[in-house]
């Protein structure tokens, strides 16, 4: 009996109802006590294992976690629930009614396919995930779990008018970069895709863009500044095929789309000009996304060195899209000047970000010398300027992911 069984028994869930919040420091004592209680050992230790990854799902489904089940590398891969419905919205605006959810792992998005009324027939090959996933749709009875190989399931005769395919991305705990190397590997999911009127595939955000079928819409998401995701939408999901960003800020989400045509095109680059009074880092999922050429025209920016994601402008801009940054003073990269400069302004605080250079924050940040004492915050960008590796001493104007 592998361990989200012994977890679905009776024993099993009155035990995880018992357990208090996850604490590392008292896993051995809470251990001897369930022992001497007569909890079998792979009772008590499946039961702490998801404990613990009960208290690190929260981050993606909130006060839920405590009633799912997990496995670490489904915890891993699963998309966030507020991904998820998402995701199952697009379906809803393609008029999908019944999707399938081809390697569903522990469940995610089919839950948010299914809370959003579509029906859903999830389907994972492996034994122990896909026990996890029938015990968290269990709040959903249109959704049906079926544990078996994909491949070898006669899909037709699931009556589905929409797919969601989320390639294993990760093998003995590690991310598999390679989409060639994923299950199913990314060709043959576009391939099975293409056979639903629509579609979608959960992508790693960092997908060469050669792999992106000329005929689809790919979309980049974020969430408080970090880059969650890209998913490959098919057929009626991509009436218009091309790339975008979506940026999920609070409450409020925003979308940006890239200006491509075709999604596997990479964008042209945009000549770098000098720095002007203003610095502007975009959205990750607006870099990924190829939609920087696309924000320098609109908002009249430009990097502030080849190839570079800082931008430059001498206006300020309050965007979404946009983190900005009024500059103070440029640097060369002599951390005894710079530092007696901040200290001289009274700065006892910074934050250092980098881009296109190899300095380490950290071991810069110590050579500075900073008085804590005073009372002055500034934030040091490291970067070059035209080509030639500067300190950038700015304050921010705006930030987006407040």
């Amino acid at each position: 009996m592998h361990e989200i069984e012994l977890l679905t028994s009776t024993e099993g869930q009155s035990l995880l109802a018992s357990l208090p919040p996850y604490d590392a420091d008292t896993i051995l004592p809470l251990t001897a006590q369930l022992r001497a209680a007569g909890h079998a050992p792979e009772l008590i230790a499946a039961a702490l294992t998801q404990s613990r990854l009960r208290a690190r799902a929260k981050e993606k489904f909130g006060e839920f976690a405590e009633q799912m089940l997990f496995t670490a590398d489904g915890l891993e891969q699963a998309t966030r629930l507020r991904v998820g419905a998402i995701h199952a919205q697009r379906f809803v605006r393609a008029g999908a009614k019944r999707v399938i959810d081809f390697g569903c792992g522990i469940g995610a998005d089919a839950l948010a396919f299914a809370a959003s009324g579509l029906e859903v027939r999830a389907i994972e090959r492996d034994a122990t995930t896909a026990a996890a996933a029938r015990h968290n749709l269990l709040p959903f009875p249109e959704a049906e779990v079926i544990h078996g190989d994909g491949f070898a399931i006669d899909l037709a005769s699931l009556s589905a008018d929409a797919i969601w395919i989320d390639p294993a991305r990760r093998a003995g705990g590690k991310r598999v970069a390679n989409p060639d190397k994923w299950f199913p590997p990314l060709i043959t999911a576009v391939e099975l895709a293409q056979q639903f009127p629509a579609a979608g595939i959960k992508l790693a955000p960092g997908i060469d863009y050669a792999y992106l079928p000329a005929e689809s819409h790919v979309q980049w998401i974020s969430a408080g500044g970090d880059l969650l995701e890209a998913v490959l939408w098919l057929g009626q999901a991509a009436p218009q095929p091309g790339r975008s960003a979506l940026i999920i800020s609070g409450n409020a989400t925003y979308s940006y789309d890239a200006g491509a045509s075709d999604p596997s095109q990479h964008p042209d680059l945009v000549s770098p000009r000098e720095l002007g009074k203003y610095v502007f880092e975009p959205d990750p999922a607006i870099i990924r996304s190829g939609a920087i050429e696309a924000v320098c025209r609109e908002f009249e920016l430009a990097p502030v060195s080849d190839g570079l994601a800082y931008l430059t402008g001498d206006k300020p801009i309050s965007s979404p899209f946009l983190t900005g940054f009024a500059v103070d003073a440029v640097h060369r990269i002599e951390a005894k000047a710079v530092g007696k400069h901040l200290r001289a302004t009274g700065v006892g605080r910074v934050e250092i970000k980098k881009r296109g250079t190899d300095l380490d924050p950290a071991a810069f940040r110590k050579k500075l010398k900073l008085d804590s004492k005073l009372p002055g915050a500034a934030v040091l960008l490291a970067s070059p300027l035209l080509g030639k590796h500067r300190i950038i001493q700015a304050h921010r104007v705006n930030d987006r992911q407040k």
